[in-house]
């Protein structure tokens, strides 16, 4: 019978997600999606501030404002990610971790609810053309709209508050934000287990 050896295989290793050899093309990626999503969501912001005062009275138009500054807020939040690629400091990579990833995922939530409820003001269209249901008022999107951002804004504070209570300093740069969020996370559960 052959004699079964422990074999060690490249499985075994740590692999870090992100490559520094290819940082350099992150950030020429998203320094020019920085750049045209700044110049075409300024231009869509101009467009909607300037635009008649009839079109203005639509719950479509509240929604569709709603999603552009959700675009534009997210556009303004590339230049970190850019600085997070090119900087290898460890303190940056704690404020991008704790910032950076927050404001990302609050302008990607926000942007697929405000295309939700494009597409249910779509359908609503469709089924009362005359614009008599009361979730075609602009009254009731600007209400809808205001408590989606403040939803989605407290569970942002949220986490950034709990991030900086349970952050421990890191003493190298870990080259991703995964082992900040693992400590959190295993320290929110020991806090949650003593209640």
């Amino acid at each position: 019978m052959a004699d079964l050896k422990p074999m060690t295989s490249s499985v075994n290793r740590t692999c870090d997600p992100v490559v520094p050899s290819v940082n350099p093309f992150f950030m020429l990626v998203y320094s020019l999606v920085f750049l045209v999503g700044l110049l075409l969501n300024g231009f869509i912001i101009k467009f909607y501030c300037c635009q008649a005062r009839q079109q203005a009275s639509r719950s479509l138009m509240v929604y569709l404002k709603n999603l552009t500054a959700a675009d534009f807020l997210l556009c303004v939040s590339l230049p970190m990610r850019v600085t997070d690629y090119a900087s290898r400091s460890v303190i940056f990579r704690e404020l991008y971790c704790s910032f950076g990833v927050t404001s990302l995922y609050l302008n990607m939530y926000a942007s697929i609810i405000f295309m939700g409820y494009i597409a249910a003001n779509r359908y609503l269209t469709i089924i009362h053309p005359s614009g008599t249901h009361i979730l075609q008022t602009v009254r009731t999107a600007h209400i809808v709209s205001m408590v989606t951002w403040v939803f989605l804004l407290a569970a942002t504070i949220t986490y950034n508050i709990m991030f900086f209570i349970t952050h421990k300093p890191l003493t190298s740069d870990p080259g991703y934000c995964g082992p900040l969020f693992r400590k959190m996370t295993t320290e929110l559960l020991e806090i949650a287990k003593g209640f």
